[in-house]
């Protein structure tokens, strides 16, 4: 608490001027303060401030202030309403949370593999989890066109079973882009996962069970509210980056649809329209983070309710 003198007593008895204290906190936290302010809020403000700008004839950014680009993004542009960029920005989150329950789906039975591991088979496997992070997304992403081609041995097994016809190629298409989603992030989700389940107690488990609980509700009240916060964790790990992807959808989906990030990307580059891209940026940024706001909201209470 401040005293007369101008000192603060801290912990473990030591007192500190305020100046010291200042001092001492910029010294520890300066650094991170600057990283963050000079890498991810100067860049941010320097969006938001373009978004209002208007295109110049040959390109670039000046005045006056505008702000028909969110506008043009709601569909109201200067020959009437058109739903282009709604569209858009509706299919980029429809694949973000396709690509995220996909993830959830295999990252479930994963997770709860590799706890189950001994020590060394543990690391081994997740060494394996996360070896496609030594591969750069781009090649990852034409080994797929590979191992999709129409004489691939995963081609002919689909075709086998009936998925694909005969000859016929598994991309262009959906499959082969949320097959390269899930390669792309499901490490994203199981790692984050595979720490709640390392922590289980499974000792509430055991209760459930003696308690007449049959499986469903067993996983519903005594393993799920253990593993909602590495879930929700790496639900945004993955929702977040898959709803600006656009390399993957453009090469394995044959670039048929325009989603948020192929867009901002077409704007910062051919189209060299500035002000447009960073209204789309930041509609979509926003969309996204009152979205993982209301999750994150709605999976806060449900884990209030679930406690004694």
């Amino acid at each position: 608490m401040p005293r007369p003198g101008g000192t603060v007593e801290i912990r473990f008895g030591e007192t500190l001027s305020r100046r010291r204290e200042l001092a001492r906190a910029a010294l520890t936290c300066g650094p991170a303060v600057g990283w963050v302010s000079i890498f991810l809020l100067v860049p941010l403000a320097a969006i938001v401030a373009i978004s209002f700008l208007t295109r110049g004839a040959a390109g670039g950014f000046g005045l006056p202030l505008t702000g028909e680009h969110f506008l043009r993004l709601l569909g109201f542009g200067a020959l009437g309403f058109e739903p282009l960029y709604p569209l858009i920005i509706a299919r980029s989150l429809l694949l973000a949370a396709g690509t995220t329950a996909v993830c959830v789906a295999v990252a479930f039975p994963l997770a709860f593999f590799i706890a189950a591991l001994d020590a060394k088979r543990r690391a081994i496997a997740l060494t394996l989890v996360v070896i496609p992070f030594w591969t750069n997304l781009l090649i990852r992403t034409y080994a797929w066109q590979i191992l999709l081609a129409p004489a691939s041995p995963l081609t002919r097994l689909a075709a086998a079973a009936g998925l694909a016809g005969p000859g016929e190629a598994l991309y262009p298409g959906t499959f082969a882009v949320y097959i390269g989603m899930l390669c792309a992030y499901l490490p994203f989700l199981v790692l984050p996962l595979y720490t709640a389940v390392e922590k289980l107690d499974w000792s509430l488990v055991e209760a459930a069970r003696d308690l007449g609980a049959d499986g469903p509700r067993v996983f519903r009240h005594a393993v799920l509210p253990q593993v909602v916060p590495g879930l929700v964790a790496g639900v945004v790990l993955v929702f977040v980056p898959a709803t600006g992807q656009f390399v993957i959808p453009d090469l394995l989906g044959g670039a048929k649809t325009v989603l948020l990030g192929s867009a901002i990307q077409q704007q910062f580059g051919a189209s060299q329209d500035w002000p447009f891209g960073s209204a789309i940026a930041l509609v979509g940024m926003g969309i996204v983070m009152t979205g993982l706001w209301l999750y994150a909201r709605t999976a806060g209470k449900r884990g209030s309710e679930d406690l004694p």
